[in-house]
This record gives structure tokens, sequence and C-alpha cells, in this order.
């Protein structure tokens, strides 16, 4: 596939101060397709996000897995910078949404049911498709008027959230199929959206459960250097994509120098929290989606609570700081704790542990989130723990020693996204050009 050339409408070229964006992708990142924007440095993008995951995974039109927006050029960005996400505000717009553990039946897929959806009787790829009645057979392939269902559930369920969006609970079969029936309204799916919301299967095997809300972004990041799945721009799905027999395959290489690792289901990248992302096509292409109304560690079912939503980023441009993925400054709280800066009551004990000793001077530190990923869980450590080790300008040995005693691995996703948290040398974050960012994430 041809690289990146057009960047930008060229009707669009004064930068804005706020780019608001209600586009969505195919499902395909293409750094071919022109951006919205530019939005300035240290400009502002408000996106309406569409549901992620399970609306897109029954809506065989759609080639990646998820919904996400038009990526936004950002003014000033060159392949070698990076981009400071700060996410202002991430605010839940559905009513209610629908999910679970996933099979996908033999013969309604070309080798990746994300990618290339068919249909097993006409044997359209990518068939365009309408909803009929409710139920996990309602999607209808226009051409031949058969079901076309390259997902479905193993175990699902239906969830209302309360008027504040704090807490949900899990319905019964009849409530299930009333908000089925008017599924686009309770999904709150945007103007612009395309999907068959997943709401229409009324799934209800586990009613009754109560969930606690805690929004955060599924899909946060740059845009790939070649056109890539958006749910396979990361390194556990994108090895899917090699040798594959659609027409999105990709060599290994590729993969490795042309990703950006913006699929990563981190319940960090929240509200508060500030994204450092890498730039691999000039005006970076900010793009995001699948929004997430909760998880757990590991996605462990595969899929979550996936939520229409409003979301608000600050954009910065870090001049000349090359990275090969992602690297968050969580907020205070999501931090695992032994990660967590000292107080001064610590800081006081240890300075007198420390001259009893003859130490002079305690390292000056702050917290730090390295992403890694990778096919699986072990790779995908490795993965963080070398990007971590070349931005530090640290050994492996010394990165695991860190994350050890003053951090952890925590799994964003299985099978294979994790973060490598700990307490990094201030010195070491100003040579990465990053420690103002840890400075103004925790008071330091």
């Amino acid at each position: 596939m041809a690289l990146a050339k057009k960047r930008i409408s060229p009707e669009q070229v004064k930068a804005q101060r706020n780019v608001v964006v209600q586009t969505y992708t195919n499902g395909i990142l293409d750094p071919n397709q022109p951006m919205l924007g530019p939005v300035e440095d240290g400009g502002t993008i408000i996106a309406n996000t569409a549901p992620g995951c399970w609306g897109p995974m029954i809506t065989p039109r759609l080639r990646g897995g998820h919904e996400v927006t038009q990526p936004v050029y950002v003014e000033g960005a060159t392949p070698g910078d990076a981009v400071a996400l700060r996410i202002r505000q991430v605010t839940v717009t559905s009513i209610a949404t629908s999910s679970g553990h996933d099979t996908s039946p033999e013969g309604y897929f070309l080798g990746d049911p994300y990618v290339a959806a068919r249909c097993p009787t006409c044997d359209k790829l990518w068939p365009e498709t309408h909803v009929e009645g409710i139920g996990p057979k309602a999607v209808i392939c226009d051409d031949c008027g058969n079901p076309v269902t390259p997902f479905q559930f193993v175990h699902g369920y239906t969830v209302v959230f309360d008027d504040t969006r704090r807490v949900g609970v899990t319905m019964p079969k009849a409530a299930a199929e009333k908000i089925a029936a008017n599924a686009a309204h309770y999904a709150v799916l945007p103007d612009g959206s395309v999907q068959h919301p997943i709401l229409t299967f009324a799934a209800s095997d586990m009613a009754g459960v109560m969930v606690r809300m805690r929004p955060f972004m599924g899909q946060l990041g740059s845009t790939p250097s070649m056109p890539m799945p958006d749910s396979h721009n990361a390194g556990d799905f994108g090895p899917f994509l090699v040798g594959a027999p659609h027409p999105y395959a990709i060599t290994k290489e590729d993969l490795a120098k042309h990703r950006t690792d913006g699929h990563l289901d981190i319940d960090a990248v929240r509200a508060g929290a500030i994204l450092v992302v890498p730039v691999k096509v000039e005006g970076a292409g900010i793009y995001m989606g699948d929004m997430h109304a909760l998880q757990g560690d590991g996605e462990i079912a595969g899929h979550t609570m996936d939520v229409a939503g409003s979301v608000t980023l600050q954009v910065e441009v870090v001049k000349g700081r090359a990275l090969d993925g992602p690297v968050l400054f969580p907020l205070v709280e999501d931090l695992p704790p032994l990660a967590r800066p000292f107080n001064d009551r610590e800081r006081a004990k240890a300075q007198q542990l420390a001259q009893q000793w003859g130490l002079d001077a305690l390292e000056e530190s702050a917290p730090i989130s390295i992403v890694g990923s990778g096919p699986n869980l072990n790779d995908a450590t490795e993965n963080g723990l070398r990007r971590a080790a070349d931005l530090l300008d640290m050994s492996v040995a010394e990165v695991r020693n860190r994350a050890t005693v003053t951090g952890a691995i925590e799994i964003g996703r299985s099978p294979g996204v994790v973060q490598v948290t700990f307490l990094a040398p201030m010195c070491k974050l100003e040579q990465a050009g990053l420690a103002k960012f840890a400075r103004e994430q925790y008071g330091l």
C-alpha cells in the first residue's frame, strides 16, 4: 500500500484554536485521506465519539472493529516529534449499551472478522446491510436479504446508566428487548455514525448486576504512517494483519515501523491524564474513539461497555521528541502505590536515613508510564521495557529494577498491551524532554 501523501483538505489551511469533530472513518486509519483542522499548537479538539467494538463489529461495511473520529492535523507536528494530549473532559452520553464475550462463525469473514466481513450467502466483501427487527440475526445483507453476523455473543448483557452517569444496572430480557426496539436512541449514536447499534441484539444473560462507571478512551492517538485498521493499530492485534488474505495485509516490518499504538484500552487514559503520542505523519493526525464506560484491567472478556460520548483534548507539539509508542502521565490515584510521588514526611525519613549512612543526596524522581504492546503479555512487557530504556537512556536491567521497586507492570488489554510504570530520575526526564509534564501532573 502507498504511504501517506495527502495530509489535509486544501480548503482547510488556517490553523484554528478549536476544532470540532463529528465525522468518522470507515474503520481504516489512512494517512493518505484528508484530515480535519489544522488545529494550532496549544489548541483544542472537541469530539463527539461513536461507540466502538460491538456496534462496528456487527456492521460489515466498517473495516476496523471501531468507528473512530476523522484525524485532526496539528500545526507544526512533523515526523520525529511528539504531541502531548491533555485530556480535559470525557463524558458518557449513551443511555444504555450492550457488550459481552464473542465468537465469530465460520464463513462470515475473509481471514479476520474485524477487518473483512463478508456475506456467506452472496459472498460479497463489506456488504451494505440494514436492520430488520431485533435479535442476533437482525443485521441483513442488502443484496441477498440474508443475515450477516460476523460476530455473535457467547455471553452478553445490556446495561442502563443512571442520569448522573455514575452507576449502571444490567437488564432482564423484557427490558433488553424494549431497548433494542429503539436502539439508536438509547445508544445516542452521533448523527454521522453508520454503525448498527449493538443494543439491537437484546442480550440479557447477566441481569441485575450493578456496575460503577469510570469512563476513559479506548482509542486515542496519532495516525500510523500507512493504512491500518484502527483496532489493529497496536502490537497485539496488529500481527493478525501480517500475511492476511484481505487487502490490508502488511509485513511484520511494516507493523513495527508504522503503527502508533493508538488502540490502548488502558483505563488510566481518562480525564485529567496527559498522553504523549508519537508523530509518524505530517500533522500527527490525532484521532479518538472507543470510549468505555468502565473496564477492569485486562479487558479480559475481549470487550467492555462501549459508549457514545464527548471528549475535549488540548494539544501541544513536543519538537524533536521521537517516540516509538505512547507515554502516559496518569492521575495520581491511577498510579501503582509504589510509583506515587513521596510526600514530605516520607522524604524527611528517607533523608535522615541517607545521612546516617553517608549518602549526600536523594534522587529526585517522578512517575512515568510507558506503553508496550506485543502478540502476548510477555512480548508486550519486553516491548515496554525496551521503549522505557531507549527513552530514558537506561539499560533494560535498570528499568526492570525500577519497575520492581518503584512501580509495576500493569495490563491494559489482554492479549498484549501493558504499562511499564515507575519513578524515573528527574534528570532523565529532563533529557527526554518530558519533565515539564511530570511537574505539571504531580505538582513537583
